[in-house]
This record gives structure tokens, C-alpha cells and sequence, in this order.
């Protein structure tokens, strides 16, 4: 069993304020396990009873709609936490967790890390700012889906896929979703977001190597994404 205190994922998220005696109570309470990728997590509607840290790997978070499209809602990355929300508010989980490449996961129960809610003041007022910030990435979202077009919006996306979980070796994203992935991240139908692509392949912005894209002028991307 890994040591809570000698994690180094804890340094990125609310966990990071947590003393030396509840961290050894943390790693005596908690689950580690691995998730497939194409497996969840959790799912939409279900009591998640604690958080979920993750350790490696990375995850979507969708809602389904109600034409039954998966509405990608945010991509979680190592050092972030799942399910506070729900945790807190004592409510089944509003999104669905799943994996889009292998993970590493730690689960802590919900009585432990309520406990460290009630003891540690700066766990709880990280814990709520954390929240707070998801709440502001939300409102940009939806700001963001209501004034840009879905082509400005896809450049958007293709951008912050690169800056944020970076390339492979071939230069192509190293977070590869699926066009349809990607047209629910953008809310665009998959036809439209796969004729965005061909048009932003032609225009020299990207490069399509079969499923794989790769950002060819990341100036003329970010002019287009403003």
C-alpha cells in the first residue's frame, strides 16, 4: 500500500493541507485500485459515499443528455479529486466518471474525510474553494457553448487539449478522444465536428493521421479560438 504522505499527488489538490496524523489515517482507510480504460468510475445518478483521488490517468466527465448524447462536461488529470460535490451536498453524483486511458485511483470513504472536514479548517476552505472553481469553469462553459461558434469552439478545444495534457513523441495530442468525444465537448453533432476537422486539416491549422491530430499552427489556432 502507498504511503498518503509520501504521494506526491497530494501536493496538487485539497489534500495537501492535511497533517501527518491524518494522512496516516487516510492511507489506513483508503482503496486503491486500477480502472480500464472505457470503464467508470461512477456513474450518473449513483451514491458515491467519498472522493476519489487520482493518481494516473486521465477521465471525462459527462452528462447524458436527453436526445442520449454524452455531453462532456470537464477531463480530470492527475492530482485532482472526484465527488466532493457530491460528498458534500449528501446527493447522488450529477455526472458520469469515465476512463479515458488507464488509471490509478485512490478512493477515501466519505465518515474519513468528513472527519477531516470537521478537524482541519484549511482541508474544508480548499476543499470549498476547489468547488468554487469548478462552478466559475462551468459558468465560462456555458458562456463560452452560448457566444462562440462551434468552430471557434473547437479550436478552443483542440488548444486546451495540447496545453493541458500535452503530445506524444509524433507531436500529435497525447489525450486522443473520439470525434464523437469531441463533438460533445464542443456541442456540435459528430458529422459537423468531423467536417470542422477536414476543413481545419486543408487550412494547414492541424494534421489528421487517422484518429490521431496533431497541432500544426497553434498562432493561427489560437486567433481563430478568440
Amino acid at each position: 500500500m502507498s504511503k498518503c504522505e509520501q504521494c506526491i499527488v497530494r501536493e496538487f489538490s485539497s489534500l495537501n493541507t492535511l497533517k501527518k496524523d491524518e494522512l496516516l489515517r487516510m492511507a489506513s482507510c483508503k482503496t486503491s485500485f486500477t480502472i480500464k480504460k472505457g470503464d467508470s468510475i461512477f456513474e450518473e445518478g449513483e451514491s458515491v459515499n467519498g472522493i476519489y483521488c487520482i493518481k494516473e490517468g486521465v477521465c471525462k466527465l459527462s452528462k447524458l443528455s436527453a436526445n442520449g448524447k454524452d455531453q462532456i462536461v470537464k477531463l480530470v488529470k492527475p492530482g485532482e479529486l472526484l465527488g466532493q460535490r457530491s460528498m458534500i451536498s449528501d446527493e447522488p453524483a450529477n455526472l458520469s466518471a469515465v476512463a479515458l486511458e488507464e488509471m490509478e485511483v485512490c478512493f477515501i470513504p466519505r465518515n474519513d474525510v468528513l472527519h477531516f472536514f470537521n478537524n482541519n479548517n484549511q482541508f474544508s476552505m480548499n476543499v470549498m474553494k476547489t468547488i468554487c472553481g469548478d462552478l466559475k469553469d462551468s459558468d465560462d462553459h456555458m458562456v463560452s457553448m452560448a457566444q462562440k461558434t462551434v468552430k471557434e469552439r473547437l479550436a478552443e478545444t483542440l488548444l486546451y487539449l495540447e496545453d493541458t495534457f500535452g503530445t506524444n513523441e509524433d507531436g500529435s495530442l497525447r489525450i486522443q478522444l473520439s470525434r464523437e468525444e469531441l463533438a460533445g465537448m464542443i456541442g456540435t453533432a459528430t458529422e459537423s465536428c468531423i467536417r470542422l476537422l477536414s476543413e481545419f486539416n486543408k487550412s494547414g491549422l492541424i494534421e489528421l493521421n487517422g484518429k490521431r491530430i496533431s497541432i500544426s499552427d497553434k498562432s493561427k489556432l489560437k486567433k481563430l479560438a478568440e
